[in-house]
């Protein structure tokens, strides 16, 4: 089943117009390095800039009438792939993932990518204020928590509706995500560690003071207890306030307990 609807902005897509935010993305990728991943070409904006860099491109368009428009356009080594980049499969070598998200599938293509091996950097533009929870502006998600120890989340700019066609009813973020090259929990730890991110953000309690010990069960109660008293919080801290480090170091306590 098609992830999108067969047509053109019925696709879901809003095509970037802007020269000034081309540039800025294209610069991104140019602080990166190896081939690049595209997800929804659309009609080139960004993927003929992104030639001047003179590396490999695949650009996966689900549109096959923009795809083979495109195709005529490009020069090797860029590729144009027609389909839905949900079904591509990512080379199991080094690369950079760029594109302007179509916003309905925002959630399901990061996690889709962050479940994915292989790529160190993705340029990703999407909705203003789904980049600015995913960055952690005023406080880290459950989903941010969670992928924390293996990606870095950045908030690189904003981009107005105005640099789209048609024109959303929103701003777009963009958002810059870097695979950690010296994780801060083990990948054999993910599971155990993204269940107990789920734990803590959904259990009761008035603060970090009585979630965490309650979570960290009776054997490393007191050790957490100890942990919370080195740390400089203000106010009544919530697990929204608790920075990738502090996650992984009172993870590492947790579970040498358990």
């Amino acid at each position: 089943m098609p992830t999108y609807r067969p047509g053109r902005h019925e696709l879901g897509q809003n095509f970037l117009t802007d020269p000034e935010a081309v540039d800025t993305i294209v610069s991104l990728i140019s602080q990166t390095a190896g081939p690049i991943v595209e997800i929804g070409s659309g009609g080139g904006a960004l993927t003929l800039p992104m030639q001047a860099l003179r590396r490999p491109i695949t650009a996966i368009e689900i549109d096959p009438r923009l795809a083979r428009t495109l195709a005529r356009r490009v020069d090797p080594p860029t590729t144009i792939v027609p389909g839905d980049f949900m079904h591509y499969r990512l080379p199991r070598t080094p690369h950079v993932i760029v594109g302007n998200l179509p916003f309905h599938q925002t959630t399901a293509i990061l996690r889709h990518l962050l479940h994915a091996d292989h790529w160190t950097a993705a340029v990703l533009l999407l909705q203003w204020e789904v980049a600015r929870r995913r960055a952690a502006v005023g406080g880290a998600t459950m989903m941010t928590a969670q992928w924390w120890p293996w990606y870095v989340f950045d908030l690189a700019g904003r981009v107005p509706a105005a640099a789209f066609t048609p024109r959303p009813g929103v701003d777009a973020g963009l958002l810059k995500i870097t695979r950690r090259s010296d994780p801060l929990v083990d990948a054999a730890r993910r599971r155990r560690y993204k269940a107990f991110v789920h734990s803590v953000f959904t259990s009761k309690g008035r603060g970090l003071h009585e979630i965490l010990p309650r979570v960290a069960g009776s054997s490393a109660k007191a050790a957490v207890r100890k942990w919370l008293a080195g740390q400089r919080f203000r106010g009544t801290p919530l697990p929204r306030d608790l920075s990738a480090p502090q996650w992984a170091e009172v993870f590492a306590i947790v579970d040498r307990y358990g």
